[in-house]
Formats: C-alpha cells, structure tokens, sequence
C-alpha cells in the first residue's frame, strides 16, 4: 500500500481566509434561475415567488457570493429591464443562449433572495453591447441612497435601502468571439480603465473586476491580461480567470489532475500581473477572481445542439449530472484555489442550480445535492482562520494532457482564535489506497473532530430524481490521532476532508 507524509507547520502561511473564496455564480441561462431559484408554483416558494426548499440547500453549501447576472447573458442585457412593476417588464431575446428572458427576476427580488440565503451580491455590468453611461446609471440604481433619479426610482420599486454592492465585474469573457460585442484586449482595456475610473469617480470603495483570459487555451492567453493590465492596473483590483475541465476519451487520470492547468493559470496570471505593476513601478498587487471554475462537459453539449432557434423560455440547458470522479476533481480545484489564496482572494463556482450545478430541482418537486455539493460544502464550513501550505511527499504519475501529477494533493487551515484546523486531501490513484501520516505536532491539535470521504466502488456514480442519495458522505473510520501524528487511509479517486481540535 503506496504511503504519503504530510508535514504541516504553521509557518508555512498562505492567507488569512477570504470567505469570498467561497462564493458561487447565477446566470440567466437554462432553468438556474427560472425553475430553479424562483418557481412562483412551487410549494415551497416565498411570497417572491422563490423556493425554499433551494434557499436551504444554498445556506447549507455555503455560497458566500453570488456572481451576477451573468455570464454571456450580461453581455446583451438592459438592467432597466429587470425593475419596476413586473407585469411592464418586456420580454427579450437573450443571444447567448437563444432563449426568452421574461425580466420577472431582477436585481430588486434577486437582492431579497440574497438576504435568505445570507449571501453577497457581486454585479456583473455590460460592457459588450452598452458602456460606461449604462454602468453608472446601474451604481446609481444599486448603491445611492436616496435624492437621486435612479435611487429615488429604487426606493418607488419598492427597495427603500441601498444594495450596497461593492465588488462589480466589467463585462464578461471579453476575449471570447462567443460574447456579444467581444473586442480585441486594446480595445477592451481602454473601456474597462474608462468605466472603472468613472466608477470609482463615484465610490472610490468599490472593488472591481477586469476580464481576463475565458481558459488557458484561449490564443491570447497571458498576453491578454497583460495588455488590459497595461490600460486598467491603477483602476482595478482584480482581474478575472475562467476554467472549465471535463473528462475526454475516457482518460480519467488527466481528468483528476485537472488542478494541475489550474495551477499553471493561475501562476501565468500572476506572472503577466506583477510583470505590469513592475513596469509600472507599484506596490499595488492585482489579485484574481476565479469568477468561473467547474466541471462541465461543453464537448457533449455542443454535440446536442442544446442552443437552437426556438426561442423558449427557461430551457433545459447545461444541465450536467455529476459523478464521484467529478465530484473528487471539484475538491481537488477548491484545493488549488486555496493553496494560491494569497493571490486568488475571491472565487464563483459556476453555476448554482440546475445549469453545470451542486443543487438540482424538478419543477414542482424535489430540490438534491450532485455529488459536487458535497466536498464544496464541507470545505465551506471547515475551512476557517489561515491556509497553511503543506510539505507533501507522495508519488507520482504521468498524464497525457498535464504531464507529471502527484497521487495525493491536499491543503490546510488553522485558526489560531478556536485551536481547530482542518485538513483536505485527495487521491488520484485509479486503483491504490493511500496510506498518509501527517505530523500535527506544530498545529496542537489533540483530538480528530471529524473525518469525512467521498469514494464510490464504481466512480462514475451520480445522484439523480430516481436516486438523489445514491453518492454522500462517509465517515472514514481509519483517521487516528497519536503523538502529534494523524494516519489515515485515502480510497482510490477520493475526497477526505479531517477536522482536528
């Protein structure tokens, strides 16, 4: 039986923990919002017209923001739309994704959602088809108290106190020739510097988000960042980083080292990042918001046909079901983020319900967890105080799509205030178990509080509306605390997360 030691010491500190890291993403996009979220019928909704039963799934996997509205939706979308009386909101063609927005969520009832859910509005605004006059107008919608035409209309809808929204995105995959009024990263820079600028002209609070590159395989990856950065550094604060990963070809040990691309995004970002503010002789770091990340098989839903020209409204779209390989991969990527957490301060899980989601419903019926709920949930929970980066020695593999890969991969945190930590690993063995011992002794931790595995005989497993329980947690026995030293055993393509106190 293959062995992995773990040293782990509290020197080793990373970042204090932003619970931004946790936070997660809808869309106007398939049935995330509509039938997912909000379902007027249903016999949990609100008087909102917004389930219940998924406001409890939410609180319970621990979105601590949402990313909003989008996505490619953003790009074509009028916010004026989406407030004031519903029954005189129009309906429009969204171009993304070839459907009808009915406008019956906006950011009012999207706000109030929020509040149930205790989560934070980020505002994504749209810079492909509309500009900085349209940015403006939606701060002063969103944010202004009150003397204002814009949040005097606010207060008339029905929202007497601000939102008071202070994390913004301008625009969204602007690199992409899918986006509506994509533009080359010249052109995008000089318009992100001119809406940031004027935005902090208006709050200087605010923190904002510039595009990055939509995946490591975009022809202009780096060299993007680097020009936006060149026109927007002294305006923004992040920039932003998406990455998609899926199995291809039946090749299950790439597929488990996706973290490994991840890594090499986010190092590259860094690079091109720190590359401006050298030039520009600054102190000012540029941090990253992982504002899309996921699994999702884009290559089966491209092959459907899922967008078409019917024009409907809420269809069934993107809606990936996942196993406990998916599931392992997730954890691992979450792993990823933290261990960058002092660069990578604020992250979104794409998406929530239903589109590439941890939660599913049917309408008029049950609400479930994927597979993928689970270890987003517990790291959420567990995770508090500083990430510590351990000292990892373990094995190796070789993969076809990201070279060399570590069997086991894992990451820490500790806080100093309760005396707990917590520790999350994952095995990408295909068929081993992994014995790993890991030396405690500087973290005083004196006894295992929890020791939690999502494993499966068969990994390809999934929880679905005929078997919503078929994939869950497990207690894994093996976890023993002795002389500073905690053992445990890691099943093949597994997810362990141990709390110690």
């Amino acid at each position: 039986m293959p062995d992995t030691h773990i040293a782990l010491d509290r020197s080793a500190r990373v970042a204090t923990i932003d619970r931004r890291i946790f936070g997660s993403f809808v869309e106007h996009l398939g049935r995330c919002v509509y039938d997912g979220i909000y379902e007027p019928g249903h016999p949990t909704a609100n008087e909102d017209g917004f389930r219940l039963d998924v406001v409890e799934l939410v609180k319970e996997l621990g979105s601590t923001t949402i990313r909003y509205p989008g996505g490619n939706f953003v790009s074509g979308f009028r916010w004026e739309d989406s407030v004031g009386p519903r029954e005189q909101r129009p309906v429009r063609r969204d171009l993304a994704w070839h459907s009808l927005e009915t406008n019956q969520v906006g950011l009012d009832e999207f706000s109030r959602w929020l509040k149930l859910t205790g989560s934070e509005l980020m505002l994504a605004v749209n810079l492909g088809t509309r500009g900085i006059d349209q940015a403006l107008d939606l701060l002063e919608y969103a944010n202004h108290p009150s003397g204002t035409a814009l949040s005097d209309q606010r207060i008339a809808n029905g929202t007497p106190q601000p939102h008071g929204i202070r994390m913004w995105c301008l625009g969204n995959e602007m690199d992409g020739p899918w986006q509506t009024g994509y533009m080359t990263a010249d052109d995008y820079g000089k318009l992100a510097a001119r809406t940031a600028a004027a935005m902090k002209m208006a709050d200087k609070d605010l923190e904002l988000v510039a595009c990055g590159s939509s995946g490591s395989g975009m022809p202009t990856f780096g060299d993007w960042e680097r020009t936006v950065l060149e026109h927007a550094y002294d305006h923004v604060d992040f920039i932003s980083a998406h990455a998609y990963y899926q199995e291809r070809g039946g090749d299950l040990g790439s597929f488990l080292a996706s973290s490994v691309d991840m890594q090499y995004f986010i190092d590259t970002v860094v690079a091109a990042a720190d590359h401006v503010g050298s030039k520009r002789k600054s102190a000012k770091k540029i941090s990253i918001s992982f504002d899309e990340w996921n699994v999702w098989y884009l290559d089966e839903h491209k092959e459907s046909e899922e967008v078409n020209d019917e024009w409907r409204v809420a269809p069934r779209q993107l809606e990936d079901v996942y196993s406990v390989a998916d599931a392992v991969v997730v954890g691992n990527l979450l792993i990823t983020l933290l261990k960058n957490h002092d660069r990578v301060r604020s992250a979104s899980l794409a998406q929530l319900v239903n589109v590439i989601a941890p939660i599913m419903t049917e309408p008029g019926g049950a609400a479930w967890r994927q597979t993928t709920f689970f270890p987003f949930s517990v790291t959420s929970r567990l995770a508090r105080g500083e990430v510590l980066r351990p000292a990892v020695r373990t094995g190796s593999y070789e993969t076809a799509a990201h070279g060399t890969a570590e069997v086991v991969d894992a990451v820490a945190t500790h806080d100093a205030s309760t005396g707990e930590s917590a520790v999350f690993l994952v095995n990408r063995s295909l068929t081993e178990t992994e014995t790993v011992t890991i030396d405690v002794r500087d973290l005083c931790a004196t006894a295992v509080r929890e020791a939690l595995s999502l494993s499966d005989d068969d990994v390809y497993a999934k929880n679905t509306l005929a078997d919503p329980e078929r994939v869950g947690l497990r207690a894994n026995g093996t976890a023993t605390l002795a002389d500073g030293v905690l053992t445990l055993q890691l099943p093949p393509v597994s997810w362990t997360a141990v709390a110690l106190g």
